[in-house]
């Protein structure tokens, strides 16, 4: 019997927290400056030491970039928001009912809004006593998967009553993800109204360094790569995009290649970016627009982007089947 005066405690139930990794509030240089202070301070991003890198942040950083990240996101704002932000949101309404009434289906951001704290206290206030955190990334970075949990684990030292937590693994080479990925390829490339000379799969870039240090991205990048061109039954060109600052990158680079196809005679290219769960600014103006300007400026004659997985049936059902493997001997005691 509850005595009385205690406080009310809700129905145990399970939570699944889609994560993603963040957009402005809008598109205009105010609200990506905000964005992006919080984006390039995480350790995680930069791993420079904070009294070097604080000052040219602070400094030319946030006085140049912002605008310019600014016109990037107005070229592909929507009028439900961010496309990250909007087809994150959509995933997680779409697995609303997928594993049962007594688990609870959300969403956040690592940078911006909703924030992970807010919306785990939110969780754990409606009765999730374990949580699953799913980061939506298919390959394992430091600076993607493990700054999302690193978030939530901070909000967790805050709690007196924390829930249990699991974390959702890499799934860069699970056969869902891999076929669902195939899948998508295969009705992307069926729409467009050329054969390509080429498919590339472009995957954003890293440091050269995080290989070097022990981060697995690459290795991951290459795997999925691989596996998908086998799928397929065709040679992916691999490649990684998004290069910020001086320092080496990931290679060979998505923007260096594209100049380069057709001189070789590559005139017709298709690219996919099988690295991100939902489109964004990095697919859809940095691929899109400027990827094709640079393919055109260059002599091609047909480019296409392949969407990804996105909030699609096929998408959907392979985010379903990777999370209900994670819940197995949760659901089953509810």
């Amino acid at each position: 019997m509850i005595p009385a005066g205690h406080p009310a405690i809700p129905r145990p139930r399970i939570g699944v927290l889609l994560i993603n990794l963040g957009t402005p509030d809008g598109p205009d240089p105010k609200s990506v400056k905000r964005y992006l202070a919080e984006f390039l301070s995480d350790r995680r991003v930069v791993e420079l030491p904070r009294i070097a890198w604080q000052p040219i942040l602070r400094g030319v950083v946030l006085t140049t970039r912002p605008r310019k990240s600014a016109h990037a996101y107005s070229q592909v704002w929507r009028d439900d928001g961010s496309p990250l932000a909007a087809i994150t949101r959509a995933q997680a309404l779409a697995l609303k009912d997928a594993f049962g009434d007594d688990v609870l289906v959300d969403w956040a951001m690592r940078y911006g809004r909703p924030a992970i704290a807010e919306r785990l206290q939110t969780m754990k206030d409606a009765g999730c006593e374990r949580i699953l955190l799913a980061p939506l990334y298919p390959q394992y970075c430091a600076a993607t998967t493990a700054t999302a949990n690193d978030k939530a684990f901070a909000h967790l030292a805050t709690m007196r009553w924390q829930p249990a937590i699991r974390t959702l693994p890499p799934y860069y080479d699970d056969p869902a993800y891999i076929d669902a990925l195939a899948q998508s390829v295969r009705t992307g490339l069926a729409a467009l109204d050329f054969t390509p000379d080429a498919v590339m799969a472009s995957f954003h870039g890293m440091p050269q360094r995080t290989l070097e240090l022990g981060d697995p991205y690459h290795c991951h990048c290459r795997k999925t790569g691989r596996l998908l061109g086998e799928a397929l039954g065709i040679d992916l060109t691999i490649t990684f995009q998004s290069r910020f600052g001086k320092a080496k990158w990931l290679e060979p680079a998505t923007d260096t290649v594209l100049a380069e196809m057709p001189e070789r005679g590559v005139k017709k290219v298709a690219i996919v970016a099988p690295g991100f769960s939902a489109d964004c600014v990095e697919t859809l103006e940095e691929l899109t627009i400027r990827g094709r300007e640079t393919f055109e400026a260059a002599g091609g004659t047909h480019f296409g982007y392949l969407p990804c997985l996105n909030d699609t049936p096929v998408g959907i059902e392979m985010l379903r089947t990777v999370i209900a493997r994670e819940l197995e001997g949760w659901t089953t005691r509810l």
